[in-house]
């Protein structure tokens, strides 16, 4: 019987002329080859489940069984070739979320990414003079500019910067910093581990809560390389507690001869703080403070692309673009083209900064965010009983490590579709197309708007009438 059966399989080669792989090829335009291992594969479980006398199928010379076979198939190359690495829509509550890509970039940027990638660049070549140039040269001008730096190089993320500034000046020498700065900044990386890997040796002043002067100053001894100060972009200390200002650090390390620097993680250009929206240092007022060196995240605060900004004394910045590490840790030119096209937008003053993405988020009011709130629910009245909702104020959050604490006044839009708990839709809205995060609170499940851009709002909708269908099927 089971022989009998096995024999009824058609032929692969049968199956590689059949009108569906036609199909299937010219669908996901792959190669004979690809389709014949899928088809391979498919009858290799078939036999098996024969030989197990587990088969319960159809009868496998019919057209029946083809059309399924085929359709298993084309289920498995979608899935195999369908990318990883997928646009998302977040609905979160969370602008800079560190697990969905942090900052958004403009359309600008997009634009100007979409071009050197699809051409060749002057990456590293001198148009004016026709010779080599530098790719550095491209977009340091612009930090310059946009900071009041001497001079600017760029790397691949902030990490990065510390990891090279502390190999570059403070191998097998000190560094003093205070206790109550030796963070954290995700990922299990730590400022104290990123020092050791460097061969620099940590010199701890203070306590926790209490850094005075004199901490550092007595500290200094003829093998100190730098005074170091980490700002508490994902954290804060609050109650009695003293920490030294950039200016005074800058003005101990001057007069003991020895570099300042100031990892100062989000980087601020847009001065947030004059909106009443947490108190981030800008770049700019860091630089004038007299610190020789700072660096700072491409894609936090600053909304582009992810890297590392190093800015400071020239005589420094040379240094560390003669250093090896500068090669191994550079960035491509998508990366630089992104870079430049969002600090030429901070160049138009305060209409250019909120055409990115991530400051005009952050920047956007309730009634803004209400609209948006209120947008979707219209969509959503359908007269649909299986789908319920709800519209409520809610707190939005920075993220990405940066203005801890802070919360901003937004509008949530709960949704519940009958038969489904809250992590059951929260997991069907994330795992369909498009993917849709929104987030689990009070056992209900919630869609922050703020983030929400108005051509993702159809595409909620969609995503979630097609989960009350499939809530439906799992019934």
């Amino acid at each position: 019987m089971k022989q009998a059966t096995l024999k009824r399989i058609p032929a692969v080669h049968h199956l590689q002329s059949h009108a569906c792989a036609v199909a299937l090829i010219e669908k996901y335009q792959i190669d004979l080859a690809v389709l014949t291992t899928q088809v391979k594969h498919q009858l290799d479980l078939v036999r098996a489940l024969i030989l197990q006398d587990k088969w319960t199928g159809i009868d496998p010379s019919s057209k029946q069984f083809v059309h399924a076979l085929f359709s298993n198939v084309d289920r498995h190359l979608k899935q195999h070739l369908t990318p990883e690495l997928r646009p998302v829509v977040n609905a979160t509550g969370t602008v800079l979320h560190t697990n969905l890509g942090r900052s958004r970039l403009s359309e600008k940027a997009i634009e100007q990414v979409v071009a050197v990638a699809r051409n060749y660049a002057n990456i590293e070549y001198d148009l004016e003079q026709g010779v080599r140039g530098s790719r550095q040269e491209l977009v340091c001008k612009l930090v310059k500019e946009v900071t009041g730096a001497e001079a600017a190089i760029v790397v691949n993320n902030n990490a990065a910067a510390v990891f090279m500034i502390l190999s570059v000046f403070a191998r097998q020498k000190e560094v003093i910093i205070s206790r109550g700065q030796l963070v954290e900044i995700g990922g299990s990386f730590r400022i104290s581990t990123i020092m050791e890997e460097t061969g620099a040796t940590l010199r701890e002043v203070g306590t926790t809560n209490m850094t005075h002067p004199l901490d550092y100053v007595e500290a200094v001894t003829l093998n100190t390389a730098m005074m170091m100060k980490v700002h508490s972009s994902n954290f804060k200390v609050v109650g009695f507690t003293e920490m030294v200002e950039s200016q005074l650090l800058a003005k101990m390390a001057s007069d003991n001869q020895i570099i300042s620097y100031e990892d100062l993680g989000s980087g601020a250009l847009f001065d947030f703080e004059r909106y009443g929206i947490g108190d981030e240092p800008l770049v700019s007022k860091v630089i004038a403070s007299g610190v020789d060196l700072v660096s700072f995240s491409g894609d936090k605060l600053l909304g582009g692309p992810q890297a590392g900004i190093i800015a400071g004394k020239k005589e420094l910045i040379d240094q560390l673009e003669k250093h090896q590490l500068a090669r191994v840790l550079r960035v491509d030119k998508m990366t630089l083209a992104a870079l430049e096209s969002t600090l030429r937008a901070y160049k138009q003053g305060e209409g250019g900064a909120l055409t990115i993405p991530t400051v005009r988020e952050i920047m956007l009011d309730i009634e803004q965010v209400g609209k948006k709130a209120d947008h979707l629910i219209q969509l959503l009245i359908d007269g649909d009983v299986r789908l319920e909702y709800a519209i409520k104020q809610d707190q939005s959050t920075i993220g990405g490590g940066t203005l801890p604490e802070e919360t901003i006044d937004s509008v949530v839009v709960g949704v519940k579709v009958k038969g489904l708990s809250a992590a059951k839709l929260h997991k069907l809205m994330r795992t369909g197309t498009p993917a849709v995060v929104g987030k689990v609170q009070e056992n209900a499940y919630w869609l922050d708007m703020r983030m929400v851009l108005d051509h993702e709002i159809p595409m909620i909708v969609a995503a979630l009438h097609h989960v009350v269908q499939l809530a439906n099927v799992i019934k």
